[in-house]
């Protein structure tokens, strides 16, 4: 089965059975489900949604089929055509709109495609109102519009450009710098809409950009995920180019890393480190990410003399807890930038600014940048795990082996070594524990992953 539902939203693999995929079917479902869900929370007779998508090949068949649900429902739809997530969310609140649809299925391969649904701030549903709306969908009770009350749908495809004027307004943003520093980068747009938004903001910096993959064609020329295995031809061209860096995000510009001059990885998780960096520098206060993200976030929080938290993993956990303690930054370890002074959402447009008003600063290559930063190793391991065991008992028992030391488990089970750390996470589709590790060395890290695994498999007789 290939059709996901979560509470943030529904998505799958295009074609195949409805119900087991996502069908035309299963998106007017869904769909109806959510524009109901709209209407229930206010009662006036004007209501409006923004939908975007990225550059996926299923996307224009997917977006035609949501806007032309939501119109049936009689209400009216902002379409901006190919955008990011990123643009979305800002352009709920602009528009006074009552919520937003995103299609795209960030990372994942071309095949997928999913609807990821907002709320009137612009900002991803919670847990409450994403089981509203997955139980809307299995009811009758969806009643749609008569002929004279059918929605409209308004083209704005000005989007983009207003949401690269929203970060070069932001206060951090040092233009002027960026632009004296004359700056050379590489970007891989992976042939979706980051290949639109990333050097349109560029150009805007006045720094020179190298497209690579930017052809929002839908056609990704290698895994979407911005992971150092996949970004072989960006490394090769940040040194053919002699840049000073490159760039990718993934097919809905909410991640981001980096390729240093020499086209090396920077590491997708110092993305944020070296973004919350520049913010803390410039107005101190506190951050926050999820806690399968490194620890050098905290590492760099307190030497400016802020307090970092951790969420459960998922960027509405994120957010709830940067709201609660009043964070000035926060993110995922994925590259996901979330910039309150902005919106709360990840947003690599952001990301890409702040990064190289930090650059500009500080008058250094991305290289000894990287090596200012506290050094950190992750390792990511599971466990397949049969039906018939209980995780939570699983769970519970290595909280008990551990009672001496830090313990989180707000979401599994963290254990807070003083070097080192392991997060157990139970998946929430398949019987498998989740084992990352961070520790001051690779080795490291991958003998504490095998050590737990070890001990599980001990407890679990497997």
């Amino acid at each position: 089965m290939t059709l996901i539902k979560s509470i943030s939203g529904i998505r799958g693999t295009i074609g195949g059975n409805v119900g087991d995929n996502l069908t035309p079917i299963d998106a007017v479902k869904f769909a109806s489900a959510y524009g109901s869900w709209i209407k229930e929370q206010r009662d006036k007779e004007y209501y409006k949604v923004v939908v975007g998508r990225d550059a996926r090949i299923s996307g224009e068949m997917i977006q035609n089929l949501v806007m032309n649900t939501l119109v049936g429902l009689g209400i009216h739809v902002v379409d901006l055509g190919l955008s990011t997530t990123p643009t979305v969310e800002i352009a709920v609140p602009m528009e006074h709109a009552d919520g937003g649809i995103i299609l795209t299925a960030s990372h994942n391969p071309k095949q997928w495609n999913a609807l990821k649904l907002l709320n009137a701030k612009g900002e991803f549903l919670n847990g409450v109102e994403g089981a509203k709306i997955l139980k809307l969908a299995e009811s009758d009770a969806i009643t749609f519009a008569d002929v004279d009350s059918l929605g409209k749908i308004t083209k704005n495809q000005a989007y983009i450009d207003l949401h690269i004027d929203e970060v070069l307004d932001l206060p951090l943003v040092n233009a002027k710098a960026i632009e004296a520093a004359n700056f050379k980068v590489v970007v891989d747009g992976v042939n979706s809409t980051g290949g639109i938004a990333i050097p349109l903001l560029l150009e805007r910096l006045g720094v020179h950009p190298v497209k690579l993959y930017c052809e929002p064609n839908g056609h990704f020329p290698h895994n979407p995920e911005p992971l150092k295995e996949h970004l072989t031809d960006l490394s090769k061209a940040v040194v053919k180019e002699h840049a000073d860096f490159g760039i990718v995000v993934d097919p809905d510009v909410d991640r981001l890393a980096f390729i240093d001059e020499k086209g090396d990885m920077f590491g997708e998780e110092y993305t944020l480190v070296a973004c919350a960096d520049y913010v803390l520098s410039q107005t101190p206060g506190n951050t926050v990410s999820n806690m399968s993200s490194t620890r050098a976030l905290r590492d760099v929080t307190q030497k400016h003399g802020g307090v970092y938290e951790a969420s459960a993993v998922g960027e509405v956990n994120v957010v709830e807890l940067m709201k609660k303690n009043n964070a000035i930054i926060g993110g995922e370890g994925n590259g996901g930038i979330i910039y309150p002074e902005s919106h709360y959402g990840r947003d690599a447009l952001v990301g890409v600014a702040l990064f190289l008003s930090l650059l500009a600063e500080k008058k250094m290559n991305v290289s000894e940048l990287r090596a200012s930063y506290p050094n950190y190793y992750m390792s990511k391991k599971k466990i397949q795990l049969t039906p018939k065991l209980d995780v939570d008992t699983i769970l519970d028992q290595m909280e008990s082996r551990y009672q001496n030391e830090n313990l989180t488990t707000v979401d599994g089970v963290k254990i807070d070594f003083s070097n080192s750390w392991v997060h157990l996470r139970k998946s929430n589709t398949e019987p498998i524990i989740r084992i990352y590790t961070e520790a001051p060395s690779q080795d490291e890290a991958n003998d504490l992953a095998d050590k737990i695994i070890s001990e599980i498999k001990a407890i679990a007789n497997i």
